[in-house]
């Protein structure tokens, strides 16, 4: 019986989040989730288990709220890293989830390596 897209999500998402711990041990996660309506982003660090920056396209000075397209994942792209530059971050790993790297997925990850992120 084929999978749904829900299943191949989830494994997609675990496929993904494993190479990418495999590889970049100790680094902090830039993690990404996209949905109908809204992007946001948060910089984790898994070790000590906690949130160091954050940004969504929920945010009412942003501007776009309720908006999930590639303009507004470029800001909260470029915020994210601004505030990942004030916490004192220069580097991560993009973690995509289970999401295709297309779209607004590489508008926000664009839009912070611009910011100086490197991943």
């Amino acid at each position: 019986m084929a999978n749904s897209k829900r299943q191949l999500f989830l494994k997609r998402r675990l496929r993904v989040r494993n190479k990418l711990r495999k590889m970049n041990a100790g680094r902090l996660r830039l993690s990404v989730h996209r949905s109908n309506k809204n992007i946001s982003a948060q910089l984790i660090d898994d070790v000590a288990g906690k949130t160091l920056a954050s940004a969504s396209t929920m945010e009412k000075d942003l501007g776009v709220i309720g908006k999930n397209n590639s303009e507004a994942a470029a800001k909260v792209g470029a915020l994210i890293a601004e505030r990942a530059k004030k916490a004192g971050v220069e580097e991560c790993y993009f973690d995509r989830g289970g999401f295709l790297y297309h779209g607004g997925i590489k508008a926000l990850a664009d839009a912070a390596r611009e910011g100086g992120l490197k991943f």
